[in-house]
């Protein structure tokens, strides 16, 4: 659902270069393009401009629709006696298991939740805004399989696990190691969790994401958050997002319902988001899909406020289509991109940070099937001015593989989004009227003194991309951008640094874990 490989020394795949060879071209690359391990760039504060698809009249047709779809259809919220409760005390009319909202009532309670709010990460520096113009991008969640870097598909580890937080961490424009990366289905499902978290916070300092496979399971990721950064902090600010899904149509369960309350309670963000399939989980049409994926976000998200006014809660949109023909998802088209930017626009009206999009695909290896469709919805993501992009690097095979070549491919292209966010530079610099005059009529602007003193950071240098003569190419081994991405994904993992933990937290944590593992028996299911 949305939701061990040796790590070899640096190299380029055919024939090895020096250690120093290869790590200083590398970084000469990278200050150039941003597209290599170095310094973190900040969350993304857009400087762009939004797409918009639907006018006035559409949205508040939607909305209707919506608000008719809450009070005659409902929404179930099933096997949890306490969320039926408070929906009666708040007003609502409660049928079995099935809840029907007057109209206004998820709207005002929302009112209580915050616009924008900082998500803390362990450093200080990689702390990131969630709402208004900034965008967070963090890597695909969910995969149980991976598509190694020796060309295997196969169930995913913990050492995967760890090997993906590690290239979240190392990659410049990637701001969150994110949530499950990978299922690593080596460790018992009851605590594969434990490891999960650890390795976070272990192998990163960037903002990360809590476990919602089970309420226990929320716990267990408030309680390791508290060791990090204190009971009272946790308490007062938001220190992890978590991923609660729709059971779309129209269902929310009680593992999700468990771990939202959990979260909530602890004024931890939800990131509420219906899953979509369209034409199987919601109707074919955009605006049908559309009207179901607000009525869901409006009951789950105000849910949260029922359990703590306050707690922070993102408007979340997960939206694919299917073929008509086989049933199977497909990814890139335009349809779930008119989804998305309509969603866009009906959270910006509640008032709630968005999520949706990343580089989804279908294609079962990162071939030119994989960038097409990854570069469509990635392109309609940051046009929609979405917020939190889950799945931003690495996802391959509609969702079911963790590729370790597209995850890099993947967040040379995220370099690219961040560029592009910045918009036109209208600075004296960028106005560029000293080269005008300089060069004037019939020359060209290769030796001008404005040229000389921006050449190394006027555009965006991809690490990855060969834009060198058909005969360098041929020279160089007329490798394929795949062969590129998997030996610079070798040379990061080779010159991996972890960050720094403090000893006592580190200790604190693994006891924890230990106690933990140690209180239960092992479940496989």
């Amino acid at each position: 659902m949305d939701d061990m490989i040796e790590q070899p020394a640096a190299g380029d795949g055919g024939g090895r270069r020096s250690r120093g060879e290869g790590r200083g071209a590398a970084a000469r690359r990278a200050s150039r393009s941003g597209g290599g391990p170095g310094p973190s760039l900040p969350y993304i504060q857009r400087k762009i401009g939004v797409y918009e698809v639907l006018d006035e009249e559409g949205l508040q047709l939607i909305e209707r629709n919506a608000d008719t779809v809450l009070e005659e259809i409902g929404i179930e919220f099933r096997d949890d006696a306490e969320a039926l409760e408070l929906w009666k005390e708040a007003g609502a009319d409660v049928k079995g298991q099935r809840v029907h909202f007057p109209k206004g009532l998820c709207r005002e309670l929302l009112k209580t939740a915050p616009k924008e709010f900082t998500w803390h990460a362990r450093n200080s520096a990689r702390n990131a805004q969630v709402g208004g113009k900034a965008t967070i991008f963090a890597p695909v969640y969910g995969p149980p399989f991976v598509r190694d870097l020796e060309g295997n598909r196969r169930y995913a580890t913990i050492e995967d696990f760890r090997n993906f937080v590690k290239l979240a961490y190392m990659a410049p424009s990637i701001h969150s190691s994110g949530g499950t990366v990978c299922e690593p289905v080596d460790i018992p499902v009851n605590k594969r969790h434990l490891d999960m978290v650890y390795s976070h916070i272990k192998y990163s300092d960037k903002p990360f994401m809590g476990s919602v496979t089970a309420p226990e399971r929320a716990e267990d990721t408030i309680a390791m958050a508290k060791i990090v950064f204190g009971d009272e902090f946790v308490e007062n600010n938001c220190v992890t997002l978590n991923l609660i899904n729709a059971n779309s149509p129209m269902v929310f369960d009680e593992t999700m319902l468990g771990a939202l309350k959990v979260y909530a309670r602890h004024n931890q963000a939800s990131v509420v988001s219906p899953f979509i399939l369209s034409g199987a989980m919601s109707p074919v049409t955009v605006a049908g899909t559309l009207t179901q994926i607000l009525a869901e976000v409006l009951a789950g998200a105000s849910f949260t406020q029922l359990i703590r006014k306050g707690s922070p809660v993102l408007y979340g949109t997960f939206a694919a289509s299917i073929s008509m023909q086989s049933g199977a998802p497909t990814f890139g088209t335009p349809e779930p991109s008119l989804v998305s930017y309509g969603s866009a626009q009906l959270a910006r009206r509640l008032g709630l940070p968005f999520r949706t999009g990343g580089s989804l695909c279908a294609s079962k290896v990162p071939d030119a099937q994989a960038a097409h469709e990854s570069a469509s919805t990635l392109n309609m993501t940051l046009l929609a001015g979405t917020n939190f992009v889950l799945h931003a690097a690495g996802w391959l095979e509609g969702g079911l593989v963790s590729s370790y070549e597209k995850f890099m491919i993947d967040q040379d292209q995220l370099g690219m989004m961040q560029k592009m966010a910045e918009g036109v530079d209208l600075s004296e610099n960028g106005q560029a009227m000293d080269a005008i005059r300089e060069v004037g009529p019939g020359s060209h602007y290769l030796g001008c003194g404005h040229t000389q003193a921006n050449f190394q950071t006027a555009f965006y240098r991809s690490a990855l991309a060969d834009n060198n003569s058909f005969e360098q190419w041929e020279i160089e081994g007329q490798k394929r951008i795949e062969e590129r991405a998997n030996a610079l994904c070798r040379s990061w993992l080779d010159h991996y640094e972890a960050p720094p933990l403090d000893p006592a937290i580190d200790e604190a944590l693994l006891a924890y874990i230990q106690k933990r593992k140690d209180s239960m028996p092992d479940a496989f299911t």
